[in-house]
């Protein structure tokens, strides 16, 4: 360990140290009142002011200086009625000798959370854990990944500084210590399995991985190589089609990272391009794209988001709906427009900067596309997948598994939004003359506020009702038994070869799903029980310039997708507080209708935007975990190559849509902007990068 990793080390446990002995010092004893931060309650006859809290007899007990009254109060978001008598009001909480955490979200939105556990001699042990401690997991988690660049080691470090905050922090125990340690394995490992959408990633991967053996093994991937090798002459060229295959896949970010990078993975490699630069192109078009389609699996979250959030909101104009909403809010989508642009500029100025720079010389000059450090043995590459001796490279042996992957999701999307619309057309009382599609399709206007909706809402209402997971696992299935007929059909490979390839395939996967379980393992901490983003946005929503939300909205967004590695958990956090506070901003101050709505557009549309910025920037970020999967790319490698390109074309677009918000936004001011950001991008890589031969 270097005196760097060595300092940054010893800081992270002598904060947690100093804290915890200064926690136990001021509450050791089982009675004594915790004096926690200053709240009011806004009820209707009385304010409660410097509430103290105990925990006695199996009680959460709230005392007060008032003699009765009633407000409400959220713990862990379940809503209780909190009526005093005397000053005194009691919740009944039931915890183990583990202890629970209470999550506190006061009228006033302060919010304060407590770690409860009960003695072995039947008293209980309450503490105040301070909400800035949330955001060390995902700080630690980055930090020993950038210094050790071993990203797995650090994951579980970070997870156990949040186990070890959300236990209750009791250093002084070796039994808790410990536990703390093993609650990794036993209670978020475990967890983060335990979850449908997270298994059906996996699932989907791991077949992914297999259909990719299968099409190398049988010279399908080479074939499609030597028909690409036609329009694929050099380096640009070659990085111009993975580019446009990028943007062809459009429908979902993580099938088009793992088709793109390992399908063009073979075609960079002969022109040596280094495996970072295919990890950038391939991760930089992935969820951008997917972000601002129209059609895509990210839709209907989405729309859900803009729906809640928009609800209810005084003064708004209620004739725009959410597909309406998320239109209008697309000229305001600097970052993915210019990210998809500045990779265009990269590769027609064919100039890099720095690290990246140094591994495209790498991969020119010595051929070696990979690092160093992803070449040795210390760290064995992917399964050997060249084709068998004898086999005929077909293009089509890769080619068709690969569409039908593609057409597969496709109608598993349409199948499984029809069936959804059919449930919510009989709940209201609208039922369609047959389950069939065109029926339900037919019947679609009685679910949407407009009697004559356009297709396009009718196609959004359809893909944000469909199930994006079950479509990857039909797709992914259906392409792996393409694969296989397509491989012992043909008498390539034998039955029996064609399985053990496809379980090679498996294996080659198994890296990077332990990265992404254990990065799904930090999201639980962060947001289900540390409540960083909780944090992060409570210190920044008040007493700000409605012209300057854009700003804040942005870094904050990006920050919290960069500390959790998820730009969905990001959308989910901050929509619901971004849309209503940007809005009663502009109403307080007195902006015209118009220019509220196109702020507010701005805003819906930064929310999304910086999160794709904070995911691209995050090694805990699933995508950029599967983008250097597919790219056979060392995982850190990929992130410090990829951070000085997104922070770039992010700081413009913050500068840009900080601007559009003063000038008041509209398309032709979106539109200059753009082009003027564009500009900005192109002067700076010619400027500031150096060339890379091609």
């Amino acid at each position: 360990m270097n005196s760097l990793s060595k300092i940054y080390f010893g800081l992270i446990i002598s904060i947690l140290i100093s804290f915890n002995c200064y926690s136990q010092a001021s509450l050791d004893s089982l009675n004594t009142a915790i004096e926690a931060k200053q709240l009011e309650y806004e009820i209707p006859k009385v304010n409660l002011r410097n509430y103290t809290l105990d925990f006695v007899s199996g009680d959460m007990v709230f005392k007060t200086n008032i003699s009765e009254g009633q407000t409400d109060i959220k713990i862990n978001g379940e809503d209780h009625n909190l009526v005093f008598d005397k000053g005194i009001a009691k919740l009944e909480q039931e915890v183990d000798f583990k202890g629970d955490l209470f999550f506190i979200e006061a009228a006033d939105d302060s919010k304060l959370l407590y770690h409860l556990s009960k003695k072995r001699d039947g008293s209980y042990r309450l503490k105040h854990i301070p909400l800035w401690l949330s955001i060390l997991p995902p700080l630690v988690a980055i930090g020993l990944a950038l210094l050790f660049k071993e990203v797995i080691v650090s994951l579980f470090a970070g997870i156990w500084t949040g186990a070890f905050i959300a236990g209750g922090m009791r250093i002084g125990s070796f039994y808790y210590f410990m536990d703390s340690i093993f609650s990794v394995i036993y209670k978020y490992i475990i967890a983060a399995l335990n979850d449908a959408d997270h298994l059906s990633i996996i699932i989907f991967s791991l077949l992914i991985g297999g259909m990719v053996a299968v099409i190398s093994k049988n010279g399908g991937m080479a074939g499609v190589v030597k028909s690409l090798s036609k329009y694929a002459r050099s380096a640009r060229s070659s990085q111009f089609i993975t580019w446009l295959l990028g943007i062809s896949i459009f429908f979902d970010d993580y099938a088009n990272t793992l088709i793109v990078g390992n399908t063009m993975r073979s075609v960079t490699d002969k022109f040596k391009i280094s495996r970072e630069k295919l990890a950038y192109i391939v991760d930089s078009t992935a969820a951008p794209v997917s972000a601002i389609a129209f059609i895509t699996t990210w839709i209907g979250a989405e729309l859900s988001y803009i729906a809640d959030a928009t609800q209810g909101l005084e003064g708004f104009d209620t004739a725009l709906t959410p597909y309406s909403i998320f239109i209008s809010s697309l000229k305001y989508s600097f970052y993915p427009i210019l990210t998809l642009i500045f990779i265009l500029i990269i590769i027609y100025l064919k100039k890099d900067y720095g690290p990246m720079h140094k591994a495209e010389m790498r991969a020119r000059t010595t051929g070696q596309v990979s690092s160093a450090k992803t070449s040795s043995d210390d760290e064995p590459n992917m399964e050997d997948l060249s084709p068998v001796k004898g086999a005929n490279l077909k293009w089509y042996n890769a080619v068709v598994p690969v569409l039908v992957v593609i057409l597969v999701t496709l109608l598993g999307l349409i199948d499984t939004g029809m069936d959804s619309l059919y449930g919510s057309l009989v709940e209201v009382g609208k039922i369609p003359a047959s389950p069939g599609w065109s029926s339900v399709w037919s019947s679609i206007p009685f679910l949407t506020e407009n009697g004559d909706p356009s297709f396009f809402v009718k196609m959004g209402k359809l893909i944000g009702a469909s199930n994006s997971y079950v479509a990857l696992l039909w797709s992914s299935f259906a392409g792996l038994v393409v694969a296989i007929l397509l491989t012992v059909g043909g008498r390539v490979i034998s039955l029996f070869d064609t399985m053990h390839y496809m379980v090679a395939g498996f294996k080659t996967m198994l890296p990077a799903l332990i990265i992404l379980t254990l990065a799904w393992s930090l999201a639980i901490i962060t947001s289900d029980e540390l409540h960083t983003a909780d944090y992060l946005t409570s210190i920044l929503q008040d007493n700000v310039s409605p012209y300057s939300m854009p700003a804040i909205i942005f870094v904050l967004a990006a920050f919290i997708a960069f500390s959790t590695g998820s730009s969905w958990s990001t959308m989910a956090i901050l929509y619901p507080i971004a849309i209503p506070t940007t809005w009663a901003i502009s109403q307080s101050q007195g902006l015209d209708p118009a220019a509220a709505n196109e702020l507010l557009f701005n805003v819906i549309s930064i929310v999304l935007s910086a999160s794709v910025v904070g995911d691209h920037c995050s090694p805990i970020s699933d995508t950029t975990i599967l983008s250097s999967l597919a790219s056979d790319c060392n995982h850190i490698d990929h992130v410090r190559t990829q951070l000085p390109y997104a922070v770039t074309v992010g700081f413009v677009s913050i500068v840009i849509g900080t601007i559009a918000s003063l000038l008041g936004g509209g398309l032709l001011v979106c539109l200059i902007l753009i082009l003027i950001g564009i500009a900005c991008l192109f002067m700076f890589v010619k400027l500031f990068g150096k060339s890379v031969p091609d």
